[in-house]
């Protein structure tokens, strides 16, 4: 086959919210440079953008009790939920700049006011939760945060959670009015369509996989692409890579085999909603309330009982159940991970593995749920839940990332971590949670780490000061900052509550 090299300054992999997010930072920055974008499936963000395959939260820490860990001395550590509360608050004030510049169209079909509650029960989970809320009131990204063991006031913040439930039972609840809910696949649209608008720098190719990335000799990297729709391949060459794939981002790390990606490996879980069919119960609720995951699951399996806003119609889901399938994407293949085992992440996986028993039987346990099992982890959040009015549903795919650990050999992670090439020409996009939410902090952290002589210039730092107002200054540590920046997006978001 005779290769036909296409140039672009640079190529994007996936069409999710990451690339989306880059994408868009780019065209912002330099509208000069050329931009080839590749997405195996036939329409934008379909794996782990979907609504329907992410929690939609808008990961602000507020309700998610996994960001917050009790230490051994009774303490609360909130240095996650802080940096994952900020970077949140990042995304919001650019998402609302780009509103500013109809670049996303009404903001009403992205994002919506819904408030954020954690919920537990027992006398050791309602001190942790009363300790916890009175440390992150302290800082000013928690202010308004809210906290009440009153069951007439608990009644009002979540109706359904309350109905039935043994008034003799200890509960407690921390409520956030400016949580939201999210739609990452809309958000992911509106931002490729504007990148496409009116655009020839610009070019989506959908339905195209990447089946390799090699390094040329004279430092560019050279991508071969299959056409699905015509199974023609051809050959594509850039400066710069991004692989925001998903779950498929690991194995075409591999194929780019880069010093810095040796060694990590996946462990693939996926999951499952509860959907609710009643209009008339989804209906009486209007909140994502969280509860504490159990000991042994992953932080992805919190229980919540969430409503959200899909296809512009209101939905009431429970979950996500966990299982386990060896496929890397939802849409992928079983194949997927016996074909990412390497040479140099054997000793990582299998060490992962032995440190992980307990989350090995935790998704054995999932696997093996029936439905009346399921629906008793409903009632424990609703009580008067009936089994007719919810049908289960595949969520989306995770892999979680598996890399080399000095004192156990190989560690399994649970966050969202980025692996850079040494001279920053190519960066791979690994893990889930929180994922989407810190998009913008995510992909700025590239920006800096891949274009250093760039982001410096006046001309990029006057751009990224106008999508993000706060660029270069902590909301966390300046009060007035921090409140005055949430009036300004949260007008123009239409998140006034």
């Amino acid at each position: 086959m005779i290769k036909q090299n296409n140039y672009s300054d640079i190529i994007l992999i996936g069409t999710g919210i990451m690339s989306a997010t880059l994408g868009t930072f780019l065209k912002q920055l330099a509208p000069h440079w050329t931009i080839n974008v590749f997405e195996r499936m036939d329409k934008v963000a379909m794996e782990s953008s979907e609504a329907w395959n992410n929690a939609g939260t808008g990961h602000s820490a507020f309700c998610e009790l996994n960001y917050t860990t009790q230490e051994a001395d009774g303490s609360i550590n909130i240095e996650k939920a802080i940096k994952i509360a900020e970077a949140f608050e990042v995304s919001k004030q650019f998402w609302a700049s780009l509103t500013v510049k109809n670049m996303l169209g009404d903001p009403v079909n992205i994002i919506r006011h819904t408030p954020h509650i954690s919920f537990v029960w027992g006398d050791e989970d309602v001190d942790f939760l009363k300790k916890r809320y009175e440390t992150l009131i302290k800082n000013p990204l928690f202010k308004g945060m809210q906290y009440s063991e009153d069951i007439t006031e608990l009644q009002k913040w979540m109706p359904l959670v309350m109905e039935g439930r043994d008034p003799a039972q200890r509960i407690a609840a921390t409520r956030m009015d400016i949580g939201t809910d999210v739609n990452f696949g809309t958000l992911s649209r509106a931002m490729f369509s504007y990148l496409q608008e009116d655009d020839r720098q610009i070019t989506v190719r959908m339905h195209h996989e990447v089946e390799d990335i090699i390094r040329l000799h004279n430092g560019l990297w050279e991508l071969k692409i299959k056409d699905l729709a015509t199974q023609e391949t051809r050959y594509y060459v850039t400066q710069f890579v991004f692989i925001g794939a998903g779950g498929g981002s690991l194995p075409l790390l591999e194929k780019a085999d880069i010093p810095e990606g040796r060694g990590y490996g996946g462990f693939p879980i996926s999951g499952q909603w509860l959907v609710c069919k009643n209009a008339d119960v989804i209906k009486k609720h209007d909140a994502k309330v969280y509860g504490k995951a159990k000991v042994g699951s992953p932080p992805m399996s919190v229980p919540h009982l969430d409503t959200r806003l899909i296809d512009n119609e209101q939905a009431l889901l429970f979950g996500p159940f966990a299982g386990f399938s060896t496929k890397f994407l939802k849409h992928g293949s079983y194949l997927d991970l016996p074909l990412s085992v390497k040479w140099n992440n054997i000793i990582p996986l299998v060490s992962a593995g032995i440190h992980n028993i307990p989350l090995t039987k935790y998704l054995i346990n999932q696997v093996s749920q029936s439905q009346d099992e399921r629906m008793a982890a409903l009632l424990e959040y609703f009580p008067m839940a009936h089994t007719e009015d919810w049908r289960l549903q595949d969520a989306g795919q995770r892999v979680q990332v598996i890399k080399k650990d000095a004192e156990e050999g190989g560690v399994l992670e649970f966050g969202t971590e980025v692996v850079f090439s040494a001279d920053g020409s190519l960066a791979t996009l690994l893990g889930a949670s929180p994922g989407a939410s810190t998009a913008v902090s995510i992909m700025l952290d590239v920006l800096k780490k891949c274009f250093p002589d760039f982001i410096m210039r006046e001309d990029w730092q006057n751009v990224l000061k106008n999508l993000i107002p706060s660029y270069g200054l902590s909301l966390s540590k300046d009060a007035e900052l921090c409140e005055k920046t949430r009036e300004i997006t949260a007008k123009v978001l239409k998140l006034i509550v």
